[in-house]
């Protein structure tokens, strides 16, 4: 076996399923070199983790790919809403929820929607993407990694040919899985209930059964009959399926116990049809567990999606939660490696992150129960149900790389309100730049901070951005909205279209959706969360926005970015 010589590289990802590629996208997005190994040879084959939820589908869109994922997910883009039913060809059925979003009222939200694209079409689009700007290498194994206070050092085994490297990186981003080795090595425990059922999920062949299904597009049927219970979930609404059958290794059932004569004759049980043709062409055992790491990471190395945490599949909450991990993480390592955010910055990533997967676990949890998953025998809870919406828009950051938020407020919301406060997700609203393109407030954010105020009383607030970038080295950038300002809000959507003035609309809708008041701001952070807010005017606006920058949290002086000798670059952010 011939072992080489070290690279360099500033992150080093490990892991390259739908979090590790999302983790590389953005990371690339903000130019940010970096190397990505994943054991396995190729993408996933497996069609699995589907739901795309709003929050996911804004950060693809900010990243460029939002178009290419709707487009590999378009075989799915007419089902909706999960079924129950005794059988399929039974007569007893009830959907649980037959809309994601009936009457399209989300749209007032967010300038995305909810998609359903599955693993094994969802991540080709990422790898494509993730490439262009970072060196993903599949086949490559991390087979241990020291660190020190200067960075990481991993050993990374190509599969193929044998042979082993070395590589040296600033920090380590694990994406490893449920059982990472990663977390493993760092010693890091879990905290939560565990293992709370599992299921085998097997691919199959059935040419006849889109018949039996007929024009229920659903996201997936829940059968009940004991002899067929179990979750039905359409591929291509035509031939291809998945079914998710109970699987029960307490009482001695192993995966090999699940035949093709087995999964064939539940799945006729199912359908209600006992001579349906079945194929089975593959199968993959999965746990449904309740379980979030105790700590984040450790020195350069931190941990995301499945190694910091496990949730039930109920709502495609894991799945958005490792992918929204990812973005939180790579804008803070971006600042850092490039010298305006100091290392306590990264520190904020648990502290923002952990509670996030904390209250959307046992959400996931209760939305299993709700939903009578098959294999959960839990008894539902008494009180209202999940509000999806809550879990996806509304988390929110009480503690962080923020200043002014509510300590005291809940981290996920029994309902969602789009606020404006700091520590939440900064609302979306349709503006048109100089040149008349419509973009919404979301697409502004990409990249660094950006102080957002209103033309009217806030032509302070671009001198005071520009001094505080001066002075701190924060690329801070200041937009102001409204007549004569850099954007101009359109008009209210529930304004008729013939009753719109045909000239600018004064800015009265936005500000109040960000809380403020003429002379006010709003500083965004570049993942969209407003990190300060001034509400309304200040005597000096550089005093409160420079204040708000040194805050986001106590900065060192100086950082190493990780470029060579000279990297030590004195900062106050």
């Amino acid at each position: 076996m011939n072992t080489q010589m070290a690279d360099r590289v500033p992150v080093l990802v490990v892991g390259g399923s739908l979090v590790g590629l999302s983790a590389s996208l953005f990371l690339g997005r903000l130019g940010v070199p970096h190397l990505l190994v994943e054991r396995h040879a190729e993408t996933s084959r497996h069609p699995r983790g589907r739901g795309n939820n709003l929050r996911t589908m804004e950060l693809f869109r900010t990243a460029g790919v939002e178009e290419d994922v709707r487009a590999a997910a378009s075989v799915l883009a007419d089902n909706h809403g999960i079924l129950q039913a005794e059988t399929l060809s039974g007569g007893e059925q009830e959907w649980l929820f037959r809309e994601i979003d009936p009457g399209g009222g989300l749209a007032r939200f967010s300038p995305s929607s909810w998609c359903l694209c599955s693993q094994n079409d969802l991540e080709p689009v990422l790898l494509r993407h993730a490439a262009e700007r970072g060196d993903l290498r599949f086949n490559t194994e991390l087979t241990a990694f020291e660190q020190d206070a200067d960075g990481v050092t991993a050993r990374l085994l190509d599969r193929a040919t044998g042979e082993e490297r070395e590589v040296r990186a600033d920090y380590l981003v694990a994406a490893d899985g449920p059982r990472s080795p990663v977390r493993e090595r760092l010693g890091i425990g879990q905290s939560g209930r565990g293992d709370l059922f599992h299921n085998v999920s097997v691919t199959f062949r059935a040419k006849r059964l889109a018949e039996v299904v007929g024009d229920r597009r659903f996201i997936a049927c829940y059968l009940t009959d004991p002899a067929g219970a179990g979750a039905l979930l359409p591929v291509d609404n035509r031939e291809q399926w998945v079914f998710h059958l109970p699987w029960h290794p307490e009482r001695g059932e192993s995966v090999e116990d699940f035949t093709d004569l087995r999964c064939a004759a539940h799945i006729r049980a199912a359908a209600g049809v006992p001579d349906l043709d079945v194929e089975i062409t593959g199968r993959a055992p999965w746990h449904a567990a309740e379980r979030v790491a105790d700590r984040y990471g450790a020195g350069r190395v931190f941990l995301v999606g499945d190694s910091a945490h496990e949730m039930p599949p109920t709502g495609a909450f894991g799945s958005n939660t490792g992918i929204q991990d990812a973005h939180n993480l790579a804008w803070k390592l971006a600042a850092v490696l490039a010298g305006w955010g100091g290392p306590r910055l990264l520190e904020s990533y648990e502290s923002e992150r952990r509670p996030v997967a904390v209250q959307t676990a046992a959400r996931a949890a209760a939305r299993s129960v709700e939903h009578q998953h098959p294999g959960f025998d839990a008894a539902p809870a008494a009180g209202p149900r999940t509000n999806v919406l809550a879990v996806a828009l509304g988390y929110r950051y009480p503690e962080g790389a923020l200043v002014g938020a509510d300590a005291t407020a809940g981290v996920v919301p029994e309902r969602f309100a789009a606020t404006g406060e700091p520590g939440t997700r900064a609302p979306h609203l349709w503006l048109r730049d100089a040149a008349g393109t419509r973009l919404s407030t979301l697409d502004l954010f990409d990249g660094g901070p950006l102080l957002l105020a209103p033309a009217a009383g806030g032509g302070h607030w671009p001198a005071a951005a520009r001094l505080v970038a001066r002075q701190t080295g924060v690329p801070l950038r200041c937009l102001l909205v409204g007549d004569g300002g850099d954007l101009l809000p359109e008009p209210p959507a529930d304004i008729p279209s013939g009753a719109r003035p045909a000239g600018p609309v004064s800015p009265t809708t936005w500000p109040e959706a960000y809380g403020l008041h003429p002379g006010g701001a709003a500083l965004v952070r570049p993942d969209g969360f407003v990190g300060w807010r001034a509400t309304g005017a200040v005597g000096d606006p550089a005093g409160p926005c420079g204040s708000a920058c040194a805050g986001w949290p106590a900065w060192p002086d100086s950082v190493t970015a990780g470029r060579g000798p000279a990297a030590r670059v004195p900062v106050r952010l």
